[in-house]
């Protein structure tokens, strides 16, 4: 992560008060991702690509959504990817599933 994303993050962790894994895993969805500021990108995408994120320079998070994926992978995916940029401790995904950083 750069250090403008780190930067970011670090401003998001002081900011609140209560940034917890039972927040990022309760709190529905798309309330969470605007909460983030998380901007969403639907693309169809090679059948085995479960999502991707990616940080803008200036610290914004960037989701990318496969369109044919169920709905169900994605809510696992997004949170799992939004704890890992955030530095929220999280419970580790079922297989197949991983997260990967580049």
């Amino acid at each position: 992560m750069g250090s403008v994303a780190k930067m970011v993050v670090k401003n998001f962790l002081s900011d609140r008060d209560a940034l917890t894994t039972e927040h990022l895993l309760d709190a529905p969805l798309d309330s969470l991702l605007a909460e983030f500021g998380v901007e969403v990108a639907v693309l169809d995408t090679d059948p085995g690509f479960t999502g991707g994120a990616a940080v803008h320079p200036d610290g914004r998070l960037l989701f990318v959504r496969p369109a044919s994926r169920p709905a169900a992978e994605w809510e696992l995916m997004a949170r799992a990817m939004l704890g890992r940029a955030l530095r929220v401790p999280m419970p580790p995904l079922p297989e197949p599933y991983e997260l990967t950083e580049l």
